[in-house]
């Protein structure tokens, strides 16, 4: 009987998924909060053929230091923190989790169009700070802005796309507009969404939201020239990479009124500094990425994460990151 391929376990999992990892690996844990510091991840990794982790770079330091090492399995759907090349170069498989978090991050992407639409967060802190009390409210200071009928522009029309699409549409009765890089009918014939060059969405929409995939295509692909084409009474939702969107433009976009709010679950700089001048406006509702942070969705992505781990290693099937598909036995 061969012996079991050795992996590195750089996060705590639950107990079922390292049942199933000891099943078929031998297993080498983190298991402290937070994931396994940089330099304790390249002490341990030089002798493992496989390790699972959620973030943090797989490049050419770490792929120096584990001769051995042919899977990178990450907790995640993304995996720009993968140097693609360099994986490739020494024939290292990259997999991911795509479809077990697109409706729990679609559901986020909602929320926070209604959260700062509506000023939810804001108001919550004008009722808790006592400033609630009568005579207080007057006209229309706190008044909000619909969501419903609404125009909402999506621009990255993948599996999450769809996903905010069908809420958007279904449950919101919003007009869909979106930009993506390949046209998809099957959308357009399920929503009535309407296809458009970007510049045509980010003039039309009430609310722009951007779950692209962070690529040298898409990175800072929205900035001041995109902000100034919005409507001054428009939002702009981003849970998709920080990066993706030119940080300063958009503070001077919402510090000048062109345009109106924002939710955004990701930053330049993650966590964000304290004094990120996004922290201190009020028409900003502010997350920690926490996109797929429910338990279900967060136990889906390990047990998945541990299956691609597995079968990559032994022969069967994995979710390989695109880039890196055919070179090895998967």
């Amino acid at each position: 009987m061969s012996a079991k391929p050795k992996v590195l376990i750089t996060q705590k999992v639950p107990e079922t998924v390292q049942n199933y990892l000891n099943e078929h690996c031998d297993c080498t844990y983190w298991d402290k909060e937070g994931t396994m510091p940089r330099a304790e991840l390249l002490e341990k990794i030089t002798d493992v053929e496989g390790v699972f982790l959620s973030g943090g770079a797989v490049d050419t330091d770490l792929l120096d230091r584990a001769p051995n090492l042919r899977v990178v399995s990450s907790s995640s759907v993304g995996y720009n923190h993968f140097d693609l090349e360099a994986m490739k170069a020494r024939g290292v498989l990259g997999t991911h989790t795509p479809y077990v978090l697109d409706g729990t991050v679609a559901d986020l992407v909602l929320a926070l169009m209604l959260s700062a639409g509506r000023r939810i967060a804001e108001l919550d802190a004008f009722v808790k700070a006592g400033k609630w009390q009568k005579g207080a409210v007057k006209g229309t200071e706190l008044f909000g802005m619909d969501i419903h009928h609404a125009t909402v522009g999506i621009i990255g029309m993948g599996r999450i796309g769809e996903a905010i699409a069908k809420r958007a549409v279904h449950g919101f009765d919003m007009n869909l507009l979106y930009y993506s890089r390949s046209r998809k009918q099957d959308v357009e014939d399920k929503y009535g969404a309407r296809y458009c060059s970007l510049n045509e969405l980010l003039v039309e929409s009430d609310y722009v939201v951007i779950i692209t995939p962070l690529t040298p295509e898409t990175e800072h692909m929205i900035g001041k020239e995109q902000f100034s084409l919005m409507k001054p009474t428009a939002f702009f939702i981003n849970a998709s990479r920080g990066a993706t969107v030119d940080e300063q433009a958009l503070i001077e976009a919402l510090n000048n009124g062109t345009i109106r709010g924002a939710g955004l679950d990701v930053f330049d700089v993650e966590p964000t500094p304290i004094d990120n001048p996004l922290l201190k406006m009020p028409n900003v509702v502010t997350l920690p990425h926490i996109g797929s942070a429910t338990d279900k969705t967060r136990y889906d992505m390990a047990m998945l994460a541990a299956k691609n781990l597995v079968g990559a290693l032994t022969g069967g099937e994995a979710y390989v990151v695109q880039e890196l598909q055919g070179i090895g036995n998967i």
